[in-house]
């Protein structure tokens, strides 16, 4: 363990924010303790991979770099709790359970395959967010590859704002004397070493892994007019994001599955849909017996020179709301995000109306992961036990 000594003290407040980012300082970094001295945290105790002196001067000044760029610059707000609703009996994390009875199995580093009744679940939670913002929505919904092309997610402002969370999609060069290399390194005396022949022979990068659902929307209607001045698309699909060494259960993982809604038209239609579609997503939360809160949230912008003042406007000017359900008694997780952009993406995207002014856009995404995770946490794992009507609907 290395003690890390901070500039200048990070209140409490603001600890959240810090131990957010540490993982992403480096990552040979394997571990950390926040260290506090009273109502702030003055050092941060790392664990690192062989770390000689160099390279604990280089964890130091980039970690104190994060800290004042991403977290002293940002403005203290207690969060503004919009809806709350009691749950129904207690709540207990179950991933252990899920693991031991097989519904659930590691694969790989923030990636998780589910089975049997879990499955299920999920696809009955998401055919209810799909029937209910078709039904008061009017949602088309569309079908999208996985595949993002670079410069359609540059268009959304991504690279320069969640940098850490990027996943590239990679290949071999398109040569033949590549391909002949890469063959001959695997097929060595000794098995070959994959990683290293890999990254030798790769480096083109022009497709992305998708962070979000929505991002193909505006890409699909990209430099043109939305289909109608009012329009509401739907989607479901695997979304990508690198969560370093934060990944853990079904809270955060690198692959999941996302249900998106996305608004295109006026400011006031946009506005509309989003509240009536929180509404709606309150009401099914007490139907399915969960309880939580919905409250004013913002992004984790990262290593941007303007990061603070965005959190904080997004917050202030209330353009992003999060539904937070219980696992347990002291943690929850954002099930689903509420969000207005106003002209940014149809702005960025040239998607206009017919007068030719960027459309106002909004869009609301649902991880279908962590919301059965956060049904399970409060039902329990057996279909037994689960609310009449689900158990009902998953048998059928």
């Amino acid at each position: 363990m290395t003690l890390i000594p901070l500039d200048d003290p990070v209140p409490a407040a603001l600890a959240d924010e810090l131990a957010k980012r540490v993982y992403f300082v480096s990552d040979r970094i394997t571990g950390f303790t926040l260290v506090r001295t009273g109502d702030a945290v003055t050092a941060v105790e790392v664990t690192t991979e062989d770390a000689g002196p160099a390279d604990l001067d280089a964890f130091t000044r980039k970690l104190r770099l994060v800290v004042a760029n991403d977290v002293l610059s940002q403005r203290r707000m207690v969060p503004k709790v919009v809806w709350r609703s009691a749950a129904d009996g207690p709540v207990r994390d179950v991933y252990p359970e899920l693991l031991a009875r097989g519904l659930a199995t590691e694969v790989g580093e923030g990636q998780i395959a589910l089975g049997g009744p879990v499955v299920s679940l999920m696809d009955y939670l998401d055919a209810e967010i799909r029937a209910l913002v078709v039904r008061e929505c009017g949602a088309r919904e569309f079908r999208y590859p996985t595949l993002m092309p670079a410069p359609a997610l540059r268009r959304t402002g991504y690279f320069e704002s969640f940098p850490q969370l990027l996943m590239l999609v990679s290949r071999l060069h398109g040569d033949v004397d590549t391909y002949r290399a890469f063959l001959s390194e695997l097929t060595g005396g000794d098995g070959g070493d994959l990683t290293a022949a890999l990254r030798a022979h790769t480096g083109d990068a022009d497709h992305v892994l998708p962070p979000t659902m929505c991002f193909h929307t505006y890409h699909q209607y990209a430099d043109g007019p939305p289909p109608a001045p009012d329009t509401v698309v739907t989607s479901r699909g695997k979304a990508f994001r690198y969560e370093s060494r934060y990944s853990r259960s079904l809270e955060r993982l690198w692959d999941f599955t996302i249900r998106e809604i996305v608004f295109l038209g006026t400011s006031r239609s946009v506005l509309a849909h989003r509240t009536r579609l929180m509404e709606r997503a309150y009401a099914l939360t007490e139907s399915l017996g969960l309880g939580g809160r919905c409250e004013v949230a913002g992004d984790p912008f990262f290593l941007n020179e303007s990061a603070a003042v965005r959190a904080w406007s997004q917050r202030l000017l209330e353009m992003k709301y999060e539904l937070r359900l219980p696992l347990d008694d002291g943690r929850d997780v954002a099930v689903a995000s509420f969000n207005y952009h106003e002209q940014f993406f149809g702005r960025s995207f040239g998607i206009r109306d017919a007068d030719e002014r960027p459309v106002f856009t909004g869009c609301a995404g649902f991880g279908l992961e962590r919301l059965t995770y956060a049904f399970l946490c409060r039902h329990g794992t057996d279909p037994a036990r689960w609310p009449a009507h689900v158990r009902e609907a998953v048998d059928r």
